[in-house]
């Protein structure tokens, strides 16, 4: 049985995300406008992006007005209950900007401190994925297994390229030495859909640099209970120097490549 806390943060959790879908889906102005630019002049945020944010805020603080959020357009808050919302509004902006489909709304619930609560809507997909800890991973009513394990030279991985162009060019280096000892390597643009689609069994691995946690908040909870396996370095969690997800068999050598490939530094 769902714990009653949890089954009504997955219940909260969910309609924000359908709703804030609802409204990047519908509400795209034809002349989109970027808001301002985060960490380079190619890494944007939106006027939607925001709207969406405040959107999923000002929902969950109808409804439960003593917890904390962290959100990537600024929502900063500690709370009094012990339960902290962790937001990715709008994960691809770029692929949002363009007109492309792979984009997602991610949010996780985390009780003292442990990520208990996950759900990322792909409005465009049509997917609406969720994962409570310790109850399997879903997509909609179907309960998601990630693939069986392949040899890491059948692998197939997905990753992202950082916005800053020193850290993109190491990254690219790091790309180059892999792609000849995996099956092949995609770039999707978002990471929690990377990590969904992972779960789901489309892929066998995923890594990247440079992430925050409520770019892998959501994806990460999912993708664990659907049977894969996540951390950073050997031995750490993810982070944003690192975050390595794979398959029970591709997790560990893809893990000891990249360590070795100086995948955690510029």
């Amino acid at each position: 049985m769902t714990d009653p806390l949890h089954a009504e943060l997955l219940e909260l959790a969910r309609e924000a995300a359908l709703r804030a879908g609802a409204l990047l889906r519908d509400g795209r102005p034809a002349d989109l406008a970027v808001a301002r630019t985060k960490s380079s002049p190619i890494d944007v945020v939106t006027e939607m992006d925001i709207a969406a944010e405040k959107l999923i805020t000002d929902l969950i603080s109808e409804h439960r007005p003593d917890d904390g959020f962290l959100g990537e357009e600024g929502a900063s808050s500690e709370g009094t209950s012990g339960v902290r919302w962790v937001i990715d509004p709008l994960d691809g902006t770029v692929n949002y900007l363009y007109g492309l489909p792979t984009w997602s709304v991610s949010i996780a619930a985390e009780q003292d401190g442990e990520t208990v609560v996950g759900v990322v809507a792909i409005p465009l997909r049509g997917e609406t994925f969720h994962a409570v800890r310790g109850e399997g991973a879903w997509e909609g009513e179907r309960r998601l297994s990630c693939r069986p394990a392949p040899p890491l030279d059948q692998a197939l991985v997905s990753t992202g390229f950082n916005y800053v162009l020193e850290v993109r060019t190491h990254q690219a280096e790091v790309a180059q030495k892999l792609i000849p000892q995996l099956r092949d390597i995609r770039r999707g643009g978002s990471a929690a859909v990377d990590l969904c689609d992972l779960a789901a069994g489309r892929l066998d691995g995923y890594y990247e640099r440079g992430l925050n946690a409520w770019d892998f908040g959501a994806g990460d909870l999912i993708a664990r209970e659907a049977g894969a396996l996540t951390g950073g370095r050997p031995g750490e969690r993810p982070n944003r120097d690192l975050t390595v997800v794979g398959t029970p068999g591709v997790f560990e050598p893809l893990q000891r490549l990249l360590e070795d490939l100086g995948a955690w530094h510029d």
